[in-house]
C-alpha cells in the first residue's frame, strides 16, 4: 500500500467516524436494554462490517481492510453467500446455515402450534447459537463467518444416519470444522468441533452462547410463559432452574462445572448437552411484554474447556423435541427434570406409578378421556384399603358419639377434664381418634401429584374429549367479556362439575362423621377455593377429580352396606371390659401428664 492509498484509507475512516458520531440515524431502542449482550445481535446477517455503512463510500479494498481489522486472520471467511442445507428424518426437519455453520431452523413434524400450523421450535429470526474465540486481543464471533459445507440435504429413513461438515480454512492453513450427525429418527443432533493449528492464534477463552426468543406454541399464553425457563445440571448431579413465574429479569452465574443447559417451554425443550462439561457460565431470562409472538427471551453463555477445544475432544449433543418423560429420561442424566412432575415424593409417585399406568393404557386405548376414567378406577381400587380404613375409623367414632357427648355434658366448661376422659375412653375401647384421618392423609400425595402430571403431560396436548378441545389446558364453555379476579375471563365446565361433585361428596360424608361446629361449615370452603384456583387449569385434571368424586360416591355407598355399626359397637364394648384394668400406655401417660401440666399452668395464671 503506497502513501496515497494509506492517506485515502485514513480519510475514509475519519469520515466514517464523523458520520456515525454526528449524522447517522438513531438506532431503535431495544425492548429490554438490560438484556442486551454480545449475543443479542447475532440474528442480524451482514456480509461484512462494511454492510452497515453506505456502500458508495467504501471501495472493496477498504471493506477488506475493515474486515481484517475486525476479524484478523479469520477475515477471508467474513464475506460470502449463505447457503441453507435441510435434512428431514422421521420426527423433524432441521435446516443448517453456512453462515456460522449453525442450526437455522427446527420443525417438529408430529406437532402443530395452537393455530394449527407446523410447529417451528426455533428459527433464525428468533434464535441463534455462537462460538466465541479470542484473537488479536478481540472477541471473534464465529457465527458471523461463512463456512464451506461438505454434505447435502436429504430425507432420512429410520435407521439411517448422515453427517454434515462445515469448515473454515485460514490463509496460513489453520482450520476449524463443525461436523453434525443427523439420525434417521429421534430429536437429537450430534456435533463435534475440531481445529487445526488454532492454538497459536487464539486465546484461552472459548465460549458457547445461545439466545432464543421462545416462539408462542400454546393457546394459553400466560400458562405457557409461567412454565418456560432455563434449566441446568451441574456435574455433581444437582439440577436447578431460573424462576419460571417471575416477571422480572432472572439471571444466574453458574460457578460449577455444568453438563447440560436447556430452554424448557411447557411442552418442548431445546438443549445442549456437553460431553466434556462447561467450566462455568451464566444464564438469564426476561419477558418482553410488548412482544406477543414470543413468550420469553432466554440466554446462555457457557465457557468451554480450552484444553478440550485445542485437544479436539469437544463434542456436543443437541436436543430439540417434546417434553415426553419416556424420551427425555434416555437423553442425558437427569434430563427428565425438564418434565415438571413435582417435588420429592410427588415426582417419585408420578415417575413410578402414574406415568407407567398412563402409558400402559395408552397402548390399548386412543381416547384420553376414557384413559383418565380408567386411571381413576385403578387408583381408587389401589387406595381402597386406605379408604375403607378411614371409613371404619369414622364409623367407630360415630358409635362412640353418645358417650363422647355425655362426657362433654358432664364436664361442661372444663375442656381439659373432658379431653382427659375422652382419651381414657379411646384407650379402653382400643381405637385411635386419628384412625379416620391418617389413611386420608396418606392418599394426599397421590392427589397432589395429579396437579403436576395432567398440566404437563404432552400426550394430552391438543387431544379433545367431549366439549374440551384440548385436555392439556382449560375447557371453556363461555368466554366472559370481563375478567373476574382470581377466576379468569372464561367458564370451565369441568371445573364447575368438579366443584359441585366435591360439595355433594363433602355433604354426604359429613352426614356420617362426628364433625360439629364451625369445622362442619369450613369443609365447604376448599371446594369453593378450587372453583377459582382450577378454572384455568388443565381440563384433564379437573375431569380426573370430577370422575374421582363420582367413584368416591360409589365407594361410600358400598362401605355403608359393608360396615355394620352394631357389630362395631359390640366389639368396642367387649374391648372396654377387656381393657378396664389395663395399664395406660407410655404415650397415653405422657399425653395425660402434658394435659395436667397445661391445666395446672392455666390455674396458676388465673390466680395471678
Amino acid at each position: 500500500m503506497d502513501r496515497n492509498q494509506l492517506i485515502g484509507l485514513i480519510m475514509m475512516l475519519v469520515f466514517i467516524t464523523i458520520y456515525f458520531q454526528f449524522f447517522a440515524p438513531e438506532p431503535p431502542e431495544p425492548t429490554d436494554p438490560s438484556a442486551i449482550n454480545v449475543g443479542d445481535t447475532i440474528v442480524v446477517r451482514n456480509d461484512s462490517l462494511a454492510a452497515t455503512t453506505p456502500t458508495t463510500t467504501l471501495s472493496d479494498s477498504a471493506k477488506a481492510k475493515l474486515n481484517e481489522m475486525k476479524y484478523g486472520l479469520f477475515s477471508p471467511a467474513s464475506v460470502g453467500t449463505e447457503e441453507i442445507t435441510t435434512f428431514e428424518n422421521e420426527q423433524m426437519i432441521v435446516s443448517f446455515s453456512s453462515k456460522g455453520g449453525t442450526v437455522q431452523k427446527i420443525v417438529l413434524k408430529e406437532f402443530e402450534d395452537f393455530r394449527g400450523n407446523p410447529l417451528v421450535l426455533i428459527d433464525d429470526a428468533h434464535a441463534a447459537q455462537h462460538i466465541y474465540v479470542e484473537h488479536l486481543s478481540r472477541t471473534i464471533d464465529l457465527s458471523e463467518l461463512y463456512f464451506t459445507s461438505k454434505g447435502s440435504g436429504k430425507v432420512l429413513q429410520s435407521g439411517d444416519t448422515t453427517t454434515l461438515a462445515y469448515q473454515v480454512t485460514l490463509p496460513e492453513g489453520q482450520s476449524l470444522t463443525y461436523t453434525y450427525t443427523i439420525p434417521g429418527e429421534g430429536y437429537e443432533i450430534g456435533m463435534t468441533v475440531r481445529q487445526n493449528g488454532l492454538e497459536s492464534i487464539i486465546g484461552q477463552n472459548v465460549k458457547f452462547a445461545w439466545n432464543q426468543r421462545m416462539n408462542r406454541l400454546e393457546q394459553d399464553f400466560k400458562d405457557a410463559r409461567n412454565r418456560s425457563t432455563v434449566i441446568y445440571r451441574f456435574t455433581d448431579g444437582d439440577v436447578d432452574e431460573l424462576k419460571a413465574q417471575s416477571e422480572e429479569r432472572e439471571e444466574e452465574t453458574l460457578e460449577l462445572a455444568t453438563s447440560w443447559v436447556s430452554f424448557r417451554q411447557k411442552f418442548f425443550t431445546s438443549a445442549i448437552i456437553a460431553s466434556k462439561p462447561f467450566t462455568n457460565g451464566n444464564v438469564s431470562s426476561y419477558i418482553n411484554f410488548q412482544d406477543s409472538s414470543a413468550i420469553k427471551n432466554v440466554q446462555m453463555a457457557m465457557n468451554m474447556p480450552y484444553g478440550d477445544f485445542i485437544g479436539n475432544t469437544t463434542d456436543f449433543k443437541f436436543y430439540y423435541g417434546p417434553n415426553n418423560y419416556s424420551i427425555l429420561k434416555d437423553v442425558a442424566p437427569d434430563f427428565s427434570e425438564n418434565v415438571e412432575l413435582g417435588w420429592s415424593v410427588l415426582r417419585w409417585i408420578n415417575k413410578f406409578a402414574i406415568i407407567p399406568i398412563f402409558h400402559f393404557l395408552e397402548r390399548y386405548i386412543s381416547n384420553y378421556g376414557i384413559i383418565i376414567m380408567i386411571m381413576v378406577i385403578i387408583i381408587r381400587i389401589v387406595l381402597a384399603p386406605l379408604t375403607y380404613k378411614s371409613h371404619m375409623g369414622m364409623a367407630k367414632m360415630r358409635v362412640l358419639k353418645p358417650e363422647l357427648d355425655e362426657i362433654k355434658e358432664r364436664n361442661d366448661g372444663d375442656m381439659q377434664k373432658a379431653q382427659q376422659e375422652q382419651m381414657a375412653l379411646y384407650q379402653k375401647v382400643g381405637i385411635n381418634p386419628l384412625s379416620g384421618c391418617i389413611p386420608m392423609l396418606l392418599q394426599m400425595p397421590i392427589l397432589f401429584s395429579m396437579f403436576y402430571f395432567f398440566p404437563n403431560s404432552i400426550e394430552l396436548r391438543q387431544e379433545s374429549f367431549l366439549w374440551a378441545h384440548d385436555l392439556s389446558t382449560y375447557d371453556s364453555i363461555l368466554n366472559l367479556p370481563f375478567t373476574i379476579p382470581f377466576y379468569g375471563d372464561h367458564v370451565s365446565l369441568f371445573t364447575l362439575l368438579m366443584t359441585a361433585s366435591t360439595i355433594l361428596y363433602t355433604w354426604s360424608n359429613s352426614q356420617v362423621t362426628t364433625v360439629q361446629g364451625p369445622m362442619k361449615s369450613l369443609q365447604y370452603v376448599m371446594p369453593i377455593m378450587f372453583l377459582f384456583f382450577l378454572n384455568s387449569y388443565s381440563a384433564g385434571l379437573t375431569f380426573y377429580y370430577f370422575v374421582s368424586n363420582i367413584v368416591s360416591f360409589a365407594q361410600i355407598s358400598l362401605f355403608r352396606k359393608v360396615i355394620d355399626e352394631d357389630k362395631i359397637l359390640k366389639k368396642l364394648e367387649e374391648n372396654k371390659k377387656k381393657n378396664a384394668n389395663k395399664k395406660k400406655s407410655s404415650f397415653a401417660q405422657r399425653l395425660e401428664e402434658a394435659m395436667k401440666a397445661q391445666e395446672q399452668k392455666k390455674k396458676q395464671t388465673k390466680k395471678k
